[in-house]
């Protein structure tokens, strides 16, 4: 072949080897930006399960503390730290494991349906404790209103006790104070008075309580002490002197009295005071005045 043929078909190679080698490098630049971008996109999909790993770990921790329930607590902590693990493979791995990051990622799957069961029952318990409490506020109400009823018939029982004990007290009447002298006779000169006769009568009453009853007598001076005291009684949480006592038989019938009361001493001119006890009630009182 001689060189007029020779050069044109050098040329012609050297030009279809040219236009290969720039095709070539064309489509390897082409290549390693789609290599790049596959690159990124792997890298921004393990990130991002990263970030539901991570938050899955939380939400655990939030859950745990809006539950009172040893059992479901633990429960919550073992599928707590098995999240945990996984996120810590997950970081571990290169973001061009293909098999490891699509086996993870249906772990994620998994734990994503396991902690929406856990949310469903714990939004339940929940409802259920707020039912519970309600209830138990409604009864805690109700009994609460059965104790201020209960309180209000004790008051009414009491006050109507009080009343009835008031109703059965003996009631001392027409009470008289008479000086006397020693032999008896009325008089009103003081120097005479050797006794008082002290009468009334103890009126009818239907409540009282029949049977035996110690009716006291005290006369009080116009200086306030009591007139030949003859023992002492109770009276109002502490004792007092009288001046005579008499038993009887009280039947609820009215039930006239009589007191001779002996003076050992000279009286003063004065205010004079009766009074009657009876049952450890003051029954009746006078004042009578002597000049």
């Amino acid at each position: 072949m001689n060189k007029k043929v020779i050069l044109p078909v050098f040329c012609v190679l050297l030009v279809i080897l040219i236009g290969v080698v720039i095709f070539l490098s064309h489509s390897l630049t082409e290549q390693k930006a789609v290599n790049q971008e596959m690159q990124e996109l792997a890298e921004l999909d393990k990130k991002e399960m990263e970030n539901e790993y991570q938050q899955f770990a939380d939400q655990y921790s939030e859950m745990k503390t809006r539950i009172n329930n040893d059992s479901l607590v633990a429960q919550l902590t073992k599928e707590q730290m098995r999240t945990q693990e996984l996120l810590k493979e997950l970081k571990e791995l290169k973001s061009n494991d293909a098999r490891e990051i699509a086996r993870l990622k249906k772990e994620l799957a998994t734990c994503r349906a396991i902690i929406r069961s856990y949310i469903i029952e714990i939004d339940s318990l929940n409802r259920l404790n707020q039912n519970l409490r309600e209830e138990n506020t409604q009864i805690r109400g109700q009994y609460e209103e059965a104790n201020r009823q209960i309180a209000g018939l004790n008051t009414e029982k009491a006050s109507l006790s009080e009343k009835v004990a008031i109703a059965a007290q003996l009631d001392a009447t027409a009470i008289a104070l008479q000086p006397q002298t020693n032999k008896g006779k009325a008089t009103n000169k003081l120097k005479k008075v050797r006794q008082f006769l002290v009468t009334f009568k103890i009126a009818k009453n239907v409540t009282a309580s029949a049977g035996n009853k110690t009716v006291y007598v005290q006369i009080k001076t116009p200086t306030n002490v009591v007139l030949a005291p003859a023992g002492s009684t109770a009276y109002e949480n502490r004792q007092i002197q009288y001046t005579a006592k008499k038993n009887i038989e009280y039947t609820g019938e009215e039930t006239p009295m009589s007191f001779y009361c002996q003076l050992s001493e000279a009286l003063l001119a004065g205010t004079y005071r009766v009074s009657i006890f009876c049952d450890g009630n003051l029954i009746g009182s006078r004042s009578f005045s002597f000049e």
